[in-house]
């Protein structure tokens, strides 16, 4: 791995706002972002994200990588979460593996967005295409999670949530709906238009994202505690897992795309795991599964680990093949 690529990513600023959280945690400060503030923050991330990749994507000609890229990511948020299953009904109830396995296969939009800085502070091109693969790996997921819990459940008479409901549930879910808006309303705004907005969307990105990753620190340092009293398993898979989908993908990304910063942001979301759509899925579709164990395993570990060795390492791996 690259030693000046970690230590740059190590230092950036944003980063260390995060650990900045946990440190307050850890020594027992009242530092806390308003919950309000937090989500408001949350929401501007996911539209200008969301806002840059259409207009990233209104510039694009509609071609063969840009078809295999959304078939690829459709295809990760199925099987990713099919064989995790296999691996966690190991050590988990039906209903925690089902659950676990859907925050996996699903995506992190903050894992995204940081990684998508992390890309700019390296002058590493990326597409905007990439933004609307990340919106299509949300619902898939949810929805095969479901279904395997449903095709293993012994008691076939107990109140189901209808496969209908989960859906539109997946479909609609705010940062689902918001990316997906987003990027339309980018695709179809004139260069001019955007330039009117651009203060909003560009200039203060960075400072947001450095805010939000300070919450982000503050809450992932309340919940690991708890989560450590869980037993090595789930710590193990937290790692392992990503780092296994991380770096086949930043293999296997190269059969159809050769621009590295592409290839990282497939790795990224193959190896992130969603704490904010899937939970909001779960506790409406699978209330038996336990949000204390697969909400710390994506914010607590696979997300820390991601956001600073990740990202060099799967880079590293890209660069060399």
């Amino acid at each position: 791995m690259d030693l000046h690529l970690l230590i740059d990513n190590l230092t950036n600023p944003a980063l260390l706002f995060f650990f900045l959280g946990i440190i307050a945690v850890q020594l027992k400060s009242d530092l806390n972002i308003p919950e309000n503030s937090s989500k408001f923050i949350s929401l501007y991330l996911l539209l200008s994200i969301g806002f840059k990749g259409g207009q990233e994507l209104s510039h694009s000609t509609f071609n063969a990588e840009i078809l295999w890229s959304l078939l690829f990511g459709i295809f990760l948020a199925i099987f990713i979460p099919v064989y995790t299953y296999f691996i966690l009904r190991r050590k988990f109830s039906l209903e925690n593996a089902g659950a676990i396995a859907a925050s996996y296969g699903s995506v992190s939009a903050v894992t995204f967005v940081t990684t998508i800085s992390f890309l700019e502070i390296e002058n590493i091109a990326f597409s905007g295409h990439m933004v609307a693969v990340m919106a299509l790996m949300e619902a898939p997921s949810i929805m095969v999670g479901l279904l395997l819990v449903t095709i293993f459940k012994k008691n076939k008479n107990e109140d189901k949530i209808p496969m209908k409901t989960v859906v539109h549930h997946a479909l609609t879910n705010g940062s689902v709906l918001l990316i997906i808006g987003s990027l339309i309303v980018g695709l179809f705004a004139s260069e001019a238009q955007a330039e009117g907005i651009k203060p909003f969307t560009t200039d203060i990105f960075k400072g947001f994202l450095a805010v939000f990753l300070l919450d982000m620190g503050i809450t992932s340092g309340r919940k690991l505690s708890d989560f450590i009293k869980k037993g090595w398993f789930a710590f193990l898979f937290a790692i392992i897992i990503p780092v296994i989908n991380g770096c086949v993908v930043a293999v296997v990304s190269g059969l159809f795309s050769s621009g590295e910063g592409n290839r990282l942001l497939f790795a990224i979301l193959a190896a992130s795991a969603s704490y904010i759509a899937v939970p909001a899925a779960m506790k409406l579709a699978l209330p038996k599964a336990n949000p204390s164990l697969y909400i710390p395993m994506a914010l607590a570990i696979t997300f820390p680990f991601n956001i600073t060795l990740g990202m060099p390492l799967y880079l590293c791996i890209i660069q060399v093949t």
